[in-house]
């Protein structure tokens, strides 16, 4: 596996892996996270990554988030 790139934005951490032919996508907010594999072939340069840190895929992402954290906090309160 190779890291394509790690940064972070939004409170995100943000990992991009090469691995199998596929692009694996890691989005990490404490103890949640969201992974997205992409095909290389759908992807013809490692710069196209780029649009899933931004607009709308990202903030769908960062809604996600929202989402999971409210489902792990209700179940945790129902224990």
């Amino acid at each position: 596996m190779r890291v394509v790139k790690e940064f972070s934005k939004a409170e995100t951490r943000i990992s991009v892996f090469s691995w199998n032919n596929k692009y694996i996508v890691k989005y990490e907010q404490g103890a949640l996270e969201q992974t997205f594999k992409v095909s290389e072939m759908d992807i013809l340069e490692e710069s196209d990554l780029d649009h899933f840190f931004e607009g709308n895929f990202f903030d769908l992402v960062l809604e996600r988030f929202k989402e999971m954290g409210e489902t792990l906090r209700n179940e945790i309160e129902n224990f």
